[in-house]
């Protein structure tokens, strides 16, 4: 149901490709609550997706830029300001590990690969924060996340080098919200989310099992992608003004938890 909450605003959805997406489906409850939007991934990524499609049905357009290169940032922003002076929020979904892709295990990785995953999974999230300050871009009271897992706090093997950007990512995001916040009142976090099967996590070995450990494990059950959708609104919206440099958990209690009783009695055969 929509509510105006975002009325008036405009913002940037990096990362949608496709129905899966946790960035379409924001895309989409942004656009039901008021807000223009323009949508980016990487030029590679339109080509396998249908964000054109979701471009479509909101009535906006697909700017394509690789994150990594400023350059693309740059003529992607400098859309935005043409479109909308400045913006309101930002939504980083970008993830993408060559290792994790070509089956090398943590102990065995790819150097320059594993550089890359840390540079498109989290060092593109400081390029776009570093040109928007710099750009002046962003509205005083703005949102900027990026969407991040617990494996950056705890271990969890099969993620990877994944876990090592994730971890980069809450850091970025806390390290920035120090200067965004005392430049325009800008507000920057992460959203740590349930496993979810969008077609990025379920390429990383094991993810059926880590859901069903999450389902397991959550009193709530696993967060949906639908349901991050909502609390990405809430977080661009006016009632989260003061919530800043923080990793917010939305994962249906996961964080909290050390072992389900539904876990126990299944490790003891009940």
């Amino acid at each position: 149901m929509a509510n105006n909450l975002l009325k008036g605003k405009n913002g940037i959805i990096f990362g949608a490709l496709d129905e899966n997406s946790i960035a379409w489906k924001v895309a989409e409850r942004c656009h039901e609550e008021g807000a223009g939007v323009l949508l980016s991934n990487a030029p590679v990524a339109l080509r396998m997706g249908k964000v054109n499609d979701l471009a479509q049905k909101l009535g906006t357009e697909v700017i394509p830029a690789d994150a990594t290169v400023m350059e693309d940032l740059q003529a992607l922003f400098d859309k935005a300001a043409e479109k909308y002076g400045k913006i309101d929020f930002i939504l980083h979904s970008i993830g993408m590990s060559p290792n994790v892709r070509k089956g090398k295990e943590y102990t065995g990785l790819n150097h320059e690969w594993y550089l890359k995953t840390l540079d498109i999974s989290a060092g593109s999230f400081h390029k776009m924060m570093q040109l928007a300050y710099q750009m002046d871009l962003m509205n005083e009271w703005g949102s900027i996340l990026g969407l991040s897992y617990i494996a950056a706090q705890r271990s969890f093997p099969k993620y990877n080098d994944m876990a090592d950007a994730k971890a980069l990512l809450e850091s970025i995001a806390r390290s920035f919200g120090y200067h965004f916040g005392k430049k325009s009142k800008v507000r920057v976090n992460t959203i740590s989310q349930s496993p979810t099967p969008t077609t990025a996590g379920t390429g990383v070995k094991g993810f059926d099992a880590m859901l069903e450990y999450g389902e397991k494990t959550s009193p709530l059950g696993n967060a949906s992608a639908d349901e991050c959708a909502d609390f990405c609104v809430v977080m661009f919206s006016d009632l989260t003004r003061k919530i800043t440099m923080q990793n917010l958990f939305h994962d249906g209690g996961f964080s909290s938890m050390g072992i389900s009783m539904e876990l126990l009695e299944g490790l003891a055969g009940e």
